[in-house]
């Protein structure tokens, strides 16, 4: 078993050039991936630059913006962000902070050429009996910018 320490206290200055009030550790980096935390403090910014990998904004705690292409948006906790590869992007925080995990996949998203991997679940105990693959959809989650801003998210 492998466990990483992350959060306060683990964190040092990461980001392209320019990057302002934000730390962050990686928690893991291969050739496959890469897996961070950020913690932007108030102000904080990464500056708008761009890399050949796609990558995948998960805010975690708080709120800031996200910049994708000429797209700058609202986010929260709770929502995740796609960073296309040789994309401009970016991510700042204005009144408040914001955590996020990033996750930075080798190239450019290639899931026209292959399909997933598919793994088979299995029941832990005797016989090891296979379970069926679970199947569902996300409920649909309307996005209403004074509902965000009446439940204290950042605005």
């Amino acid at each position: 078993m492998e466990i990483r320490q992350f959060g306060v206290g683990h964190r040092r200055q990461v980001g392209p050039p320019g990057t302002v009030g934000m730390l962050g550790v990686v928690l893991h980096s291969d050739a496959r991936a890469t897996i961070s935390e950020l913690a932007f403090a108030k102000g904080a910014s990464i500056p708008i630059h761009s890399n050949p990998n796609t990558t995948w904004f998960i805010v975690i705690e708080g709120g800031g913006f996200v910049l994708v292409g000429e797209d700058e948006r609202r986010v929260a906790a709770g929502e995740a962000v796609l960073w296309p590869a040789n994309i401009v992007h970016g991510a700042r925080t204005v009144g408040g902070t914001m955590r996020a995990l990033v996750v930075e996949l080798a190239g450019a998203d290639d899931a026209n050429l292959r399909g997933i991997l598919q793994g088979q679940a299995k029941r832990l105990g005797p016989g090891e009996h296979p379970v069926s693959r679970g199947e569902g959809h996300l409920a649909p989650r309307p996005i209403d910018p004074e509902q965000r801003h009446a439940e204290g998210e950042p605005e």
